[in-house]
């Protein structure tokens, strides 16, 4: 049976304050989505960063409820910061299936919806299915996959467009002692998986126009980022994000008028944990 993982389909934060957060990424250029309610069970709410192909999301508890202590355990040990990859599938059912027999572990399909406030008014119901990879095979983190049953509910049109033109994932970056292993056992998880070496740890491809996953190293990680404060990231864990931009002046010129100060870094402009709710943020050329 083949491998059902086509690559990354969003990454998300969890954030401290989430009403903070979203307007500190207001601030940095972003277009975000109106607050979505989860259901009381969840007692969380988020807030998405749409681009045409994958996004990103804040997630913030507003309510502690059985369901989500280990999400406020998780804050309480480890601060905010990027704590999740999910993973583009077509149908969750299936993957369980179809990895089962490919002896990849997993949890419980879980289906739910919650409604999204529309930018001209009313609400449309979100709908998905989502599957957890077991602990037992991921390094770090958390990784799941996605099913969008309602995709014209999550890509609103009116979403797309960011004044610091961000239109994409263009990287993830993780800290590990032993990147080479880490990168091995994550691109287990993806159909495409392939583990490249990169000067102080090592690539994970995900996929066709999909975002790879850098296993880095401490001192990589800084080198990557010089001036930054780093000192928060996961000692093994999602560190940040590079993001694409269609237009690097632009991008220069939307976090210069907000009073931000980025690094310029070998690829791009970067932005300190600090400043983006516990993830360092690189912008990078589309």
């Amino acid at each position: 049976m083949s491998h059902p993982v086509k690559g990354v389909d969003h990454v998300f934060l969890l954030v401290e304050d989430l009403d903070r957060s979203a307007e500190a990424y207001r601030r940095l250029g972003f277009t975000l989505s109106p607050k979505g309610l989860h259901s009381a069970a969840k007692g969380t709410a988020n807030y998405t960063l749409m681009f045409p192909a994958d996004y990103m999301e804040l997630l913030g508890i507003v309510t502690p409820t059985k369901g989500n202590a280990p999400r406020r355990e998780a804050l309480a040990r480890e601060g905010e910061g990027l704590r999740a990859v999910a993973c583009r599938i077509d149908d969750a059912d299936a993957a369980k299936t179809a990895l089962d027999a490919l002896g990849i572990a997993t949890g419980e399909v879980g289906h739910f919806e919650r409604p999204v406030p529309l930018p001209g008014g009313g609400t449309a119901p979100a709908a998905f299915a989502t599957l957890p990879y077991a602990e037992a095979e991921l390094p770090f983190g958390l990784v799941f996959m996605c099913q969008h049953k309602t995709r014209e509910t999550v890509w609103l049109p009116e979403l797309l467009t960011h004044p610091n033109r961000a239109c994409g994932l263009a990287a993830i970056f993780a800290q590990s002692a032993d990147p080479e292993a880490a990168a091995t056992r994550l691109a287990r998880l993806f159909a495409a998986g392939a583990v490249l070496p990169i000067e102080g740890g090592a690539r994970v491809e995900t996929g066709l126009n999909s975002a790879p996953i850098l296993c880095l190293t401490g001192a990589a990680l800084a080198a990557r980022f010089p001036g930054l404060d780093l000192s928060a990231a996961p000692a093994e864990g999602f560190a940040g994000l590079a993001l694409k931009s269609d237009d690097m002046a632009a991008t220069a010129a939307c976090l210069a008028g907000a009073g931000l100060a980025p690094v310029e870094t070998a690829d791009g402009l970067a932005l300190a944990p600090a400043d983006c709710a516990g993830a360092v943020l690189e912008f990078v050329p589309a």
